[in-house]
């Protein structure tokens, strides 16, 4: 696999920093998630292919440990707010004076310094910050938060994995590791700016991607299901009339702002004649760039998706979308347990990092460290 050999310390945490622990994990990385000792239950839902340590940070001897652990890896991965590791001794400067070929990424909503880099935060508000909260809503609504796809997941897990991997690449030839520091709201301003031309009126709700264009938008069938409709171009625009059976010399011109209301209403009558089953039959095969909105249910079932193996299932029979992208030599390989148990592989990854077996059972013995392996065999 493509990231096989490379170690990767990953500091337990929420949606974005397990996210990208796991695309690192998917592609043959050996992550190995840092739980707390005391922890009840892993936060990590994205926890397919990690092992799990647990280590009390409260503790010189835990903060000694882990330490030792970054400066035998490849990568840390933390997602804690400007300063907490460099409380604990553990910033990037320190670890990476005693290893040079250190990966050190830090994934944050604010980054590492401003204003704002000492405060709390979650998806909306980096949204927000970033100006992309304000383009996200219909014409006359409030904004909404599109769940927590966008900062967390695509310009946190996603844009860290990718520094990573660069900055991976680039050791290639100097030799030296650098600071990653993926910023969520930075992320975003990148993309609200690059797609700011699609836009041409002032409000949220009025422009060509945001629903306000009438062949850019969704619509509901006579059961209760929805189509999306995507098309722009007038090529794909014709396809979608000719479905929908309207003929576009009765109709205003497609980019006539002033008549898109009247243009939403035809189609929103039409649409509510059929089926969301009948009208994936009349576009299937077609260029009109309409489809069903499918539910999570039905996802895994679609034939396109399962032709492409776009899901699979563990061993405990949990269905899971499947390694992005698709590499043709080294492939992803993810793996099919089940997501490790806080302290499932303590001792496992102590031994693999040089720990002896005396010096783990004083570890465990004083509450250094925790495992649930060794808990279950007693």
């Amino acid at each position: 696999m493509a990231l096989a050999g490379i170690r990767v310390i990953e500091l337990a945490g929420l949606a974005p920093a397990p996210f990208c622990g796991m695309i690192l994990s998917d592609f043959g990385a050996s992550v190995i998630r840092v739980d707390r000792t005391k922890a009840a239950m892993a936060v990590d839902t994205q926890g397919r292919g990690k092992r799990s340590m647990a280590i009390n940070l409260k503790t010189a001897a835990g903060v000694s440990l882990l330490k030792k652990l970054c400066l035998q890896s490849d990568v840390v991965l933390e997602p804690y707010r400007k300063g907490v590791m460099e409380k604990l001794g553990l910033g990037p400067q320190e670890l990476l004076r005693e290893n040079p070929r250190l990966i050190y990424a830090r994934l944050t909503g604010y980054g590492q310094n401003g204003p704002l880099s000492l405060a709390a935060g979650h998806d909306i508000n980096y949204l927000a910050m970033s100006g992309l909260l304000s383009r996200l809503g219909r014409s006359a609504e409030k904004p909404y938060a599109p769940l927590n796809l966008i900062a967390d997941f695509a310009g946190g897990g996603l844009t860290c994995a990718l520094g990573i991997v660069l900055a991976l690449l680039e050791r290639t030839k100097s030799g030296k590791g650098q600071i990653v520091d993926a910023s969520m709201v930075r992320t975003d301003n990148f993309s609200i700016f690059f797609s700011s031309h699609w836009h041409v009126a002032q409000s949220s709700g009025q422009n060509l991607l945001d629903s306000g264009a009438p062949f850019y938008d969704t619509y509901q069938t006579s059961d209760g299901k929805y189509m999306a409709v995507g098309a722009i171009e007038p090529q794909f625009y014709k396809e979608l009339l000719k479905g929908l059976e309207l003929d576009n010399a009765e109709l205003p011109n497609q980019m006539s702002f002033d008549d898109w209301p009247e243009v939403r209403r035809i189609f929103t009558e039409r649409f509510a004649s059929k089926t969301q089953a009948e009208w994936t039959r009349i576009f299937d095969g077609t260029d009109a760039c309409v489809t069903p909105v499918l539910s999570f249910e039905e996802v895994g079932s679609h034939p396109h998706n399962q032709q492409r193996g776009s899901f699979i299932k563990d061993l405990s029979g949990e269905e899971s979308p499947s390694p992005a992208p698709v590499l043709d030599r080294t492939p992803a390989e993810p793996c099919l347990k089940p997501d490790p148990m806080i302290g499932e592989h303590t001792v496992e990854v102590l031994e693999e990092y040089g720990i002896t077996a005396v010096q783990i059972e004083q570890l465990l013995a004083a509450g250094i460290v925790a495992s649930h392996a060794t808990k279950t065999k007693l």
